[in-house]
């Protein structure tokens, strides 16, 4: 078996591992040596794809709503603490206009799994939002759909679509998921979402419960596998309202490492910075966008929401204006070394 310094420079040259080589990376997560090499090459292809720009995703979490009991969710349907909203299409189209001001190029609609929004409804909102800001790109994310509803979606106007496989591990999402729910029709519905022509986004929780080296490294075979043209990870954050509360969070350390190890996997792949990583560590944005990542997303939702839309604890940036949120992060990825723009941002 290689060493630490050989498996990464290994994965360099090939852009991936076998599983035992993944974990036996994995375990070297906090060796600077190897940390340092995968990050300078991570970035070293950020650069030769996207030069020192950083794309800004303008968020809205237009409903926390939720069918689904995700254990680990903060606004799973089983929480009764949770306070319930949803935004109509006028504060929805409210929200676009006020990020378009700012210069936002892609709006990213991400909620619950909300019977309330019924494909009718979502191809209205769509078709509003991309009548009114043709020139921008439009992402879901509302998790898992049927074919045809993805169609519906994507004949409306919908450029990309979001959905976390969150594990690629049968077993291990037993652990995280409701009996209802089945790690197969994740990863169909995230081929199908491939198929029908959208940006897709794929991703998981670092240091979810139960989450070991060989997870991980069945995620990293899995990104391979499908190549999404987005790649969002954070680390885990408990939720005092579910049953992992007083289960550990998630190692910022693992977090950039992973999306060193995934920006070398996949080159061209769109890959945040995380609320969740600023979350856990005041510079964890900037270090992300050190570590290989490309894209940040500011919040977009009316500010007397977003404290509602909590699927973790001590979530950042809930009290800050859109304007705030932009003047914010332009100052940090400056700091980092880079440069926000206004582009859609496309994969490339």
């Amino acid at each position: 078996m290689l060493n630490g310094i050989h498996l990464a420079e290994k994965l360099i040259r090939n852009h991936e591992l076998s599983m035992d080589e993944y974990v036996k990376l994995l375990e070297q997560y906090q060796n600077q040596d190897i940390v340092k090499l995968l990050a300078d090459e991570a970035v070293r292809l950020r650069k030769q794809y996207y030069g020192d720009k950083v794309y800004t995703r303008g968020l809205i979490e237009f409903t926390n709503y939720c069918k689904n009991n995700c254990y680990y969710c903060g606004i799973r349907a089983g929480n009764r603490n949770a306070v319930r909203y949803r935004l109509t299409e006028e504060e929805i189209l409210s929200c676009c206009e006020e990020g378009y001001r700012l210069g936002f190029h892609t709006f990213v609609l991400q909620g619950g799994e909300d019977p309330y929004y019924t494909d009718d409804r979502m191809v209205e909102i769509i078709r509003s939002i991309k009548t009114r800001f043709p020139d921008c790109a439009l992402t879901l994310s509302i998790g898992e759909k049927s074919e045809e509803s993805y169609r519906r979606f994507r004949e409306a106007g919908a450029d990309r679509y979001l959905l976390r496989h969150e594990t690629a591990n049968d077993e291990h999402y037993r652990k995280l998921h409701p009996e209802s729910m089945s790690l197969a029709a994740r990863k169909q519905c995230l081929y199908t979402l491939k198929k029908l022509g959208y940006q897709t986004g794929a991703g998981f929780m670092v240091g979810s419960p139960g989450q070991t080296y060989h997870h991980i490294a069945e995620d990293l075979i899995f990104l391979k596998d499908l190549k999404p043209q987005m790649v969002g990870i954070g680390p885990f954050i408990p939720h005092h309202d579910t049953i992992f509360a007083k289960e550990s969070a998630g190692s910022v350390e693992m977090t950039l490492f992973l999306l060193s190890i995934i920006r070398i996997i996949l080159p061209q792949v769109l890959l945040p910075a995380t609320t969740a990583l600023g979350t856990m560590d005041p510079q964890g944005r900037e270090k992300g966008l050190q570590a290989g990542a490309n894209v940040v997303m500011p919040n977009l939702s009316p500010v007397k929401n977003r404290k509602q839309y909590e699927l973790y604890d001590n979530k950042i940036c809930i009290g800050e204006e859109a304007a705030q949120c932009w003047g914010c992060l332009s100052a940090r990825v400056e700091k980092a070394g880079y440069h926000l723009v206004s582009d859609r941002g496309d994969a490339v």
